[in-house]
């Protein structure tokens, strides 16, 4: 596929953790874990108990009227394990899986207009993005947590 995993900014994760500061200039909420809450720095699902960041960030790399800011949730400490590779993240199933059974997949272009938005499951998430990379004006695409419309993860299309 010729997209690109994109998680938290590290200038972003860096002030979280180390300033306590979020992407709006507010104070993160640091917490213990009560267990599933989706890490988007580590795209995983937190353990219970384990100490984890609440802030705002957004996604968008410019200002527009799609950009918009919400709620993330961080590892409160750097983690040493490699992200995942985007096809098994979409084959991952189970009630720990970090996306879910379902996804809202959006598609932006380089003025990070929204160009395409459907709401589907998982596993059909790559046949969708292989059917947008045959359409240049698309530049990135984002899954979303779907009951709550939460940023899960940017895709950047490779140049």
């Amino acid at each position: 596929m010729a997209w690109q995993l994109e998680t938290l900014d590290p200038v972003f994760v860096e002030r979280a953790r180390h300033k306590g500061i979020d992407a709006l200039g507010q104070p993160v909420r640091r917490m213990a874990a009560a267990g599933g809450e989706p890490f988007r720095d580590a795209l995983r699902r937190a353990i219970p108990g384990e100490e984890l960041i609440l802030a705002s960030y957004s996604p968008f790399h410019q200002v527009g009227p799609y950009r918009e800011y919400g709620p993330v949730f961080l590892a409160a400490e750097s983690q040493p394990e490699p992200l995942p590779e985007l096809s098994a993240l979409l084959h991952r199933v189970g009630v720990n899986a970090y996306l879910g059974d379902s996804v809202a997949l959006r598609a932006y272009d380089k003025e990070q207009t929204m160009q395409e938005a459907a709401l589907l499951p998982t596993h059909e998430v790559e046949a969708t993005l292989t059917r947008w990379e045959a359409r240049p004006e698309i530049a990135f695409a984002m899954l979303r947590f779907p009951a709550h419309g939460c940023y899960a993860l940017r895709l950047n299309r490779y140049e």
